[in-house]
Parts: C-alpha cells; sequence; structure tokens
C-alpha cells in the first residue's frame, strides 16, 4: 500500500503531480503578474517557491536546483514570446541589435547548463540567493536609467551576450536583469532596451531548457513527469495561467504606484533570499 493512497487508492506520483500542478497554477498567476508589472522575468519568483514546493515533496536535494532553474527557464520561453508580440507591435524591438547578441547568448546558455551540473546543489543555492539579493537591491533603490550619448559598441555584444547567457542558464532567468542595463548603456533608450531584452530571452530559455533536458535524460532517480530535468506538471501549470497573467500585469503597470510597489517586491524577493539561505 505505500505506493497508493490508503483511500482512494491513487498511486502517489500522481497525487505528488496533482499537487504540485495545483501550486504551479498559483504560481504562474503571480510569476505572470510580476513581470507585467515590474518588467523582470518570473524566474526570480519562479525558481525559489519550485525548491520550496519541491522540497515540501521530498525530491532528491541534489537535483532540486536543477529541475527549478530548467522548469522555470522552460516557462519564460511562452511568457517572452507574448511579450514580444506585444513589443513587435509598438515597433519598440530593436532586431539589428537583437540579432547581434541572440547567437552568443544562445551559446552561452547551453555553456551554462552543462556548468551548472557541475556545480555542488550548495553552491547553485547561494548563488542564487546572491542574484536575489542584487535583483531586490535594484528594485529597492533605482537609479535613472538614461540611453548613453555614446555610439553603440557592437564589439561588446559578443562577450556581453556569452556573460549573460552563462549565468542565465545558471540562475534559469531570461536575462533581463542583465540585458536591459546593458543595452541602456549601450546607447538604446530604456523601452527599446526592455523590448529588445524581452526577444534575447527566447533564444537564452529555448537553449539552456533544451541542454537542461538532454544533460538530465539518462539521470536517474528524476521524479516521476520530467522530461530530463525539465518538470513537467509545474512546467504546466505556471504556462497556463502566466500567459494569461502577463498582460494584466502590464497594464496594471501604468494606474498603480509603480516604484512603491516595486519596493514592497523587493522586500518578497529580499524574504525569499532568507527563505533560500535556511
Amino acid at each position: 500500500m505505500s505506493r497508493y493512497h490508503s483511500a482512494l487508492l491513487i498511486p502517489q506520483p500522481l497525487i505528488i503531480m496533482t499537487e504540485i500542478f495545483l501550486a504551479s497554477l498559483f504560481l504562474g498567476i503571480l510569476a505572470g503578474i510580476s513581470a507585467g508589472l515590474f518588467g523582470i522575468g518570473g524566474g526570480a519568483l519562479i525558481v525559489p517557491v519550485l525548491v520550496w514546493v519541491f522540497q515540501t515533496q521530498q525530491f532528491d536535494p541534489e537535483q532540486i536546483m536543477l529541475i527549478a532553474v530548467a522548469t522555470s527557464l522552460a516557462t519564460a520561453i511562452f511568457t517572452s514570446a507574448a511579450s514580444v508580440r506585444t513589443h513587435h507591435k509598438l515597433g519598440n524591438i530593436d532586431w539589428r541589435r537583437a540579432r547581434h547578441l541572440a547567437p552568443s547568448m544562445l551559446l552561452g546558455a547551453i555553456g551554462g547548463a552543462v556548468l551548472a551540473e557541475y556545480i555542488s546543489a550548495d553552491s547553485l543555492r547561494w548563488f542564487f540567493v546572491a542574484y536575489l539579493i542584487y535583483t531586490s537591491v535594484q528594485m529597492a533603490i533605482p537609479k535613472p536609467s538614461k540611453a548613453s550619448s555614446h555610439p553603440a559598441r557592437f564589439s561588446l555584444d559578443y562577450p556581453m551576450g556569452l556573460l549573460i547567457g552563462v549565468l542565465s542558464a545558471i540562475l534559469g532567468i531570461g536575462g533581463g536583469t542583465m540585458t536591459v542595463p546593458y543595452l541602456v548603456s549601450n546607447g538604446l533608450p530604456m523601452k527599446n532596451a526592455v523590448a529588445t531584452s524581452s526577444t534575447c530571452a527566447i533564444p537564452i530559455a529555448m537553449a539552456a531548457a533544451t541542454s537542461y533536458m538532454v544533460l538530465g535524460w539518462q539521470v536517474s532517480q528524476l521524479p516521476v513527469g520530467s522530461l530530463g530535468y525539465l518538470y513537467l506538471p509545474a512546467f504546466a501549470g505556471i504556462v497556463i495561467t502566466s500567459i494569461f497573467t502577463a498582460p494584466l500585469g502590464a497594464k496594471l503597470a501604468h494606474r498603480l504606484p509603480a516604484q512603491k510597489l516595486k519596493r514592497y517586491f523587493a522586500i518578497v524577493l529580499l524574504a525569499l533570499a532568507l527563505k533560500m539561505s535556511w
């Protein structure tokens, strides 16, 4: 009877998948709204919450971070695509710049996924905690961002794209917190930098998520419902709701006191960092 629910005779893996799927539906609502409202990818919220959810289901501690990161990146493909469609209609995307950055970001994302497998679970967790603290400080104490008056330096796109791709794949994010400041400092106005960053997030997410699936293909003891390191119930739940709530978040951004809300969200990110630290 250990494999079954004592009352309903439901296989235990199915119960776990259902519980995580339902929790992920709610997580997708929050991630979509935060992405649209605060202009950052959902990874900063998705990864730490998934880590906590997977811990409650007693997933292998050595695999939890990799599964959370891979799943977060796979969801970013869909949320970024929805954002790009809107930005393209508004004419905000600098496609020339996106084409410059995308190839190196794609290669960096593949390398980052491979590298993440060799980083211990504990080191990976602390790496993400540092990222959460950095992001929360950036949101709590924003600096005015003005496009540089200097001519764009396209020669920097390849090394920067490579670095952003590697870090994004390790952290499970689309790279917006790094790509936007780089593009702004390199001549793009903020609205174009945000739009172009969303476009660049797609090759990062696709390359990294695919790499994590391939890398985890032969790994033993992954939870039922996994495709490599991608955990399908969580992925499905987040995507189903986040693609609808991201546009809602964008609309709310025009109506609510954005800076005050960013400070509140910074506190949430800091709390998540503390939770992951413990």
